[in-house]
């Protein structure tokens, strides 16, 4: 199986397949790869201009996939497409900085009008992914290509004020339904279209839905639900699942279970070894430090990873986003470690 190319090693694992090893990725988004040293070293195009421009998009991510070593081309750069396209204003960032959301577009969820999400697909940044996705499929075949999209609550906290949205939560329940519902029902639209115009995986990067922030009962009744409803959205559509949320989980961990996902990838600060075990249906995923990525050295890198592979850990990953300064010697120790690691 060693001979497996990495789109077959990624799918294997995702349909809980044998593999001769974890495959490695970064899936974009929240866990983007486009650090400075990428832009620098290749012949790419630069952001923040690579936001906006299908063909640049396309032509960064593939920068980032030979610069690095990942086993997959990671689309969008930012978690700020959906965001937009609900009418939040965002400051686009720059080459070392990613977009982020200026103003919020409502300030309580009463305060949410509500589109036709067809026609929300034809607004903003989604057809840029969307076509991005388009292109690298067909110039890389035998590379998984990963769109990657906010959750639900995390669109959510980014479209209504996050301070009211979080409290609504509790205090106007009804109403933080309907904007979930309709954030929801817009990441599903999102998702089938990019799904059927290259995208051979979609991953859920939701950090507003960390326990730490929600607590087990909020992240029960919000952040599974919601989650669940596009991941069966997704699995309907044929692709397979990648759910990732940050924090501390230890509150709500008995949750991650119920995610409908084909694999779950957790912050550092998840023990994912204990996690396997508690669960071993769940695929897990992550979760190499991405404060020891950016500060420490290469060789701690290397063994770090070396020992997530040999701790079985299903996809070896960045355990959250890199942040830009990020060097390419350490991430390329940590993709060269999971391609060397002997496990017999």
């Amino acid at each position: 199986m060693s001979d497996l190319a990495p789109r077959d090693r990624l799918g294997r694992v995702l349909s809980k397949q044998g593999v001769d090893r974890p495959p490695v990725i970064c899936t974009g988004g929240m866990m983007n790869a486009a650090v400075l040293g990428v832009m620098e070293e290749e012949a790419a195009p630069k952001l923040p201009a690579a936001h906006f421009s299908s063909e640049g998009m396309a032509a960064l991510a593939e920068a980032v996939h030979h610069a690095t070593g990942f086993e997959n081309i990671g689309v969008p750069f930012c978690m700020t497409v959906e965001p937009e396209v609900l009418g939040s204003r965002i400051d686009p960032g720059t080459l070392a900085c990613e977009p982020k959301i200026a103003a919020e577009a409502y300030a309580s969820s009463a305060a949410v009008d509500i589109h036709d999400v067809r026609t929300l697909l034809k607004w903003g940044r989604i057809g840029t992914v969307v076509q991005a996705a388009y292109y690298l499929k067909r110039r890389n075949p035998e590379v998984p290509i990963i769109a990657s999209l906010s959750g639900p609550v995390s669109t959510a906290a980014s479209v209504v004020d996050p301070l009211s949205f979080l409290k609504e939560l509790r205090t106007k329940p009804q109403d933080a339904h309907r904007v979930l519902d309709y954030v929801t029902r817009l990441l599903i639209a999102y998702a089938e279209e990019v799904a059927r115009n290259g995208a051979d995986v979609i991953a859920i990067g939701d950090p507003t839905a960390t326990g730490e922030i929600l607590g087990p009962k909020i992240f029960r009744d919000y952040a599974v639900r919601y989650i669940n409803q596009l991941c069966d959205a997704v699995h309907a559509a044929g692709k397979p699942v990648i759910v990732h949320i940050c924090g501390d989980m230890s509150r709500s961990r008995e949750y991650l279970a119920d995610l409908h996902c084909d694999a779950i990838s957790t912050d550092a600060k998840v023990n994912l070894v204990r996690l396997k075990e508690d669960y071993p249906q769940l695929n897990t995923m992550g979760n190499v430090s991405t404060t020891l990525l950016e500060f420490g050295d290469a060789e701690k890198v290397s063994r770090t990873t070396e020992r997530l592979v040999r701790d079985g850990i299903d996809i070896i990953s960045p355990a959250c986003g890199l942040s830009t300064s990020t060097g390419l010697d350490n991430i390329r120790a940590l993709t060269g470690a999971v391609k060397t690691t002997r496990l017999n």
